[in-house]
C-alpha cells in the first residue's frame, strides 16, 4: 500500500501552545475541526450485514456509546427504508474505506449528525424520492449536522446525491447564536450532485447542494465537486464564517455560491440581529451547463442585494461557450485580506482545480460506482442536467452484496486506515 501525497494541503503539523504536536484526524487533513480524535483509541465495531437495523448493522454500530471505529466486512446497498440514520454518540470514525468493493451506499434515507468529534469517509448517500409523490413532504437530507453539539466534524471523500432537501449541510437553530449551532466542520473531497428538483419536497422544486445555516462558524468547503444542483453550491447565510477553496461547480441552475440572508427570518429575535457572512473564496471554478442561467456568476446572482464580506482570490468562471462569466455581481463588501483561513491550508491554483477535483473527489475514486463515473463524465463531456428523480438516471443502484473478513492490526490502526483510504484515492 502507498500513501498519496495531497497537493492541495501542505503537510506541516502545527505545534500546540503547550509544545505538544496536535494530531490531524487523518494524514493531510486541512480545514476546521480537523484536530478531532474522532474514534481514535476506541473500540472497533464490525458491520457484518447490509440490513437497515439490528445486530451487525451500520445503524447499531452508530448507536453504541463511547469512542468507536466502525469498519465494514460487507459491501453493497443499505436500504434505510425512509428511516434516517441518527448519530448522537460522540467520538466516532466511520471508515468506509474498509468495505470490500463496491463499498457502502445508503439509499432511501440520510445521515443526521447531532454530536461532536466525528469523521466519516468513503461512503455514498443517495436518498432519492423513495417512490413518494411530488410535494408529499418526504424531504431527506443526504448528510446533515445540526445543533449545539455538532462540532469537530469532518466529512471527507463521500458521495452525496439525490437528496430532496440539501445534499450536504451544516445547520441548527437560527436565533440562539453561534454556540447553539454547528461549528468547526470540514466538507472535503466530496461529490455533491443532482439534488432532486421537482420531487417530493413539500415546497415543490427544491434542488440544493449545501446549506451553511445562520450562525454556523468555522466551516470549510474544500476540494468538492458540485454538479447539477439548482442552488446552494454552497450557500452561507447570516453570521456565518468559513472558507470555500478549490471547488469545481458545474451546471448550477440559478445560483452557484450564495452569500446572503433574509431579514424577515430574523424578525422574531429581540436580541440578535443578522450580520454579513465572512468568507475567503479562493481557487474555485464555475462552468455553466445546460441548466445554468447565462447571467449566473460564481458568487451571488446577477441582480440583488449581496450580504457578505468576501475575500476573493484566483477564481475562474466560464460560460458554456468558454467565454468568461462574472466572478460576482452583487454589491458585496470585498476584503483586501483573508478574514479567516485554516492553519496549514495551501490552495491549488484555480487552473488546476478541475483536474484535481475530478481525480480525487467522492467516495472511492479508484473504485467509483456508476453514478459517480457518470457525474465526472458529465463534466468532461459538458453533458448532464438537473433531474427531478433518480429514475431519470438509472434509478437506485443495484449492487451484489460482497463480504470480506478483515484482519485488523493490533497496533498502528490509524496508519492501516490511512493506507486503505490512500489505495482508494
Amino acid at each position: 500500500m502507498h500513501l498519496k501525497l495531497l497537493c492541495v494541503f501542505s503537510f506541516i503539523l502545527p505545534i500546540a501552545a503547550s509544545g505538544s504536536v496536535q494530531e490531524f484526524v487523518f494524514p493531510g487533513a486541512r480545514g476546521f475541526g480537523v484536530h478531532t480524535p474522532a474514534g481514535r483509541g476506541g473500540k472497533v465495531i464490525r458491520v457484518t450485514n447490509l440490513k437497515s437495523e439490528g445486530s451487525g448493522s451500520f445503524r447499531a454500530a452508530l448507536a453504541q456509546e463511547g469512542a468507536r471505529i466502525v469498519v465494514f466486512e460487507v459491501g453493497g446497498v443499505i436500504n434505510l427504508a425512509k428511516n434516517d440514520l441518527l448519530v448522537t454518540e460522540p467520538f466516532l470514525t466511520v471508515a468506509g474505506q474498509t468495505a470490500p468493493s463496491p463499498g457502502i451506499t445508503l439509499i432511501q434515507g440520510g445521515l443526521d449528525i447531532e454530536t461532536h468529534d466525528v469523521l466519516i469517509q468513503h461512503i455514498r448517500v443517495r436518498p432519492g424520492d423513495a417512490g413518494q409523490p411530488k410535494k408529499s413532504g418526504w424531504e431527506p437530507d443526504g448528510i446533515a449536522t445540526s445543533g449545539p453539539s455538532a462540532y469537530n466534524i469532518v466529512i471527507d471523500h463521500c458521495s452525496i446525491s439525490w437528496a430532496v432537501d440539501e445534499n450536504l449541510s451544516a445547520s441548527g437553530p437560527r436565533l440562539k447564536g453561534p454556540a447553539a449551532t454547528s461549528h468547526d466542520i470540514t466538507f472535503s473531497h466530496c461529490i455533491i450532485a443532482e439534488g432532486l428538483s421537482d420531487s417530493s419536497h413539500a415546497k415543490g422544486p427544491h434542488s440544493k447542494g449545501s446549506l451553511i445555516h445562520d450562525n454556523c462558524t468555522n466551516i470549510a468547503v474544500i476540494g468538492n465537486l458540485y454538479a447539477h444542483n439548482v442552488e446552494r453550491n454552497p450557500w452561507f447565510k447570516a453570521c456565518t464564517t468559513g472558507v470555500i477553496v478549490n471547488n469545481l461547480i458545474y451546471n448550477p441552475g440559478r445560483r452557484a455560491i450564495q452569500v446572503r440572508y433574509s431579514d424577515g427570518e430574523w424578525r422574531e429575535s429581540k436580541t440578535r440581529r443578522p450580520t454579513n457572512a465572512r468568507l475567503s473564496i479562493v481557487g474555485n471554478v464555475l462552468v455553466h451547463g445546460v441548466n445554468t442561467d447565462k447571467t449566473t456568476p460564481l458568487v451571488g446572482r446577477a441582480k440583488g442585494e449581496g450580504k457578505g464580506d468576501l475575500y476573493l482570490e484566483d477564481n475562474i468562471a466560464k460560460l458554456r461557450s468558454g467565454e468568461d462569466a462574472d466572478i460576482f455581481a452583487e454589491p458585496y463588501r470585498i476584503l483586501n485580506e483573508k478574514s479567516l483561513w485554516p492553519e496549514g491550508l495551501t490552495a491549488l491554483p484555480a487552473s488546476k482545480t478541475a483536474e484535481y477535483v475530478l481525480r480525487y473527489a467522492g467516495a472511492r475514486p479508484r473504485d467509483r460506482d456508476a453514478s459517480d463515473r457518470r457525474i465526472v463524465r458529465n463534466f468532461r463531456e459538458r453533458a448532464g442536467k438537473i433531474i427531478d428523480s433518480q429514475a431519470e438516471v438509472g434509478g437506485y443502484p443495484r449492487m451484489t452484496g460482497t463480504t470480506r473478513k478483515l484482519k485488523i492490526p493490533e497496533k498502528n490502526l490509524d496508519e492501516w486506515l490511512a493506507a486503505l483510504a490512500s489505495d482508494l484515492e
